[in-house]
């Protein structure tokens, strides 16, 4: 959850918080074939879901500063993985109600309310609510959103695909993943887009283990992508997690020679953002939402992953 955006090549060098309506313009003078979806429009946002006070809540809750201070990859003890496991357990039980009960017709502030109830029924706190001052207890990002979309009035439509990301403080540890739905009659080109993400995830989970470099994840990350013909956005990397929502390391999902190489005992997310048209992505005016800027869709997939002394183990694998 909270991908963290890191402002590369790939953005666009100036006025990167834009109004929705001079990118309509754009939009307008361009003709491109990016399938069969409606283009997302910000809707109307309501109040943030309640958190009772019997709930523990991270460092940020009040202020939306988180206090901890992590300057390098943590490598956990057995007592924190068990705390990370449990945690990561209750984010993809969570992601996996959300896809018995999202469909045409529903809202992304329903969507919103339905994860902020479960995760509260669960004596769990929403990790993004309040985070950085983000007002919801979820990000639902649809179509040609491709992140941190905030969840509003918009009805969810025949042919749209949303990615859903979940985050969980649960016990004092944050657990995290997300995945990219499908909802009602989706084109073909949308269904290979989500398809061919979740094997870009999928492809760099396994290559994960002690010794392996960090960077190797964007080189197998971006290899695939293109062997099935579509784009990776650079903007948005993975993150260390653990008791904190994002620390070291930084996960890049493209080329990269950034430093660094695993460890049994870390934790870091993977989290692959692939668009069907360019890389370019634009951050609107509410700090938040971004969506692309040649109005592509886009899907992402999400892993919370544990590097073991035998490889790797996904934290976050749904348990039906």
């Amino acid at each position: 959850m909270f991908t963290t955006i890191r402002y590369l090549r790939c953005l666009p060098s100036s006025n990167l918080r834009c109004h929705f309506s001079s990118l309509k313009k754009i939009w307008g003078r361009r003709k491109i074939d990016n399938g069969k979806f409606s283009i997302v429009e910000p809707g109307n946002i309501s109040d943030p879901q309640p958190v009772p006070d019997y709930i523990a809540k991270p460092s940020y809750h009040l202020t939306g500063e988180p206090i901890e201070r992590i300057e390098i990859p943590e490598v956990k003890n057995s007592v924190q993985i068990v705390k990370m496991r449990e945690s990561c357990k209750l984010a993809a039980n969570v992601l996996r109600e959300v896809e018995n009960y999202i469909k045409v017709g529903i809202t992304t502030d329903d969507v919103d309310e339905f994860v902020h109830n479960l995760i509260i029924r669960q004596n769990a706190y929403p990790s993004p609510l309040n985070y950085k001052l983000f007002p919801k207890s979820v990000c639902t990002s649809v179509n040609n959103v491709a992140c941190h979309g905030i969840p509003d009035d918009r009805m969810l439509e025949d042919g749209d695909i949303i990615n859903v990301d979940i985050t969980v403080y649960y016990k004092g540890y944050h657990g995290d993943c997300s995945k990219t739905f499908l909802i009602g009659n989706v084109d073909d080109l949308g269904k290979e887009l989500v398809a061919a993400t979740e094997i870009c995830l999928n492809d760099a989970i396994s290559i994960c283990k002690p010794g392996r470099k960090f960077n190797a994840i964007g080189d197998a990350i971006s290899q695939k992508a293109k062997s099935l013909g579509f784009t990776v956005v650079p903007a948005f990397i993975g993150h260390g997690i653990g008791h904190y929502f994002h620390g070291p390391p930084d996960i890049f999902h493209i080329p990269n020679d950034c430093p660094g190489e695993m460890k049994a005992g870390m934790t870091f997310t993977i989290e692959p953002v692939l668009s069907c048209g360019g890389k370019e992505i634009v951050v609107l005016e509410d700090g938040w939402t971004a969506i692309t800027l040649d109005s592509a869709r886009t899907a992402q997939f999400e892993h919370t992953v544990l590097i073991t002394n035998a490889g790797v183990e996904v934290l976050t694998e749904s348990q039906k």
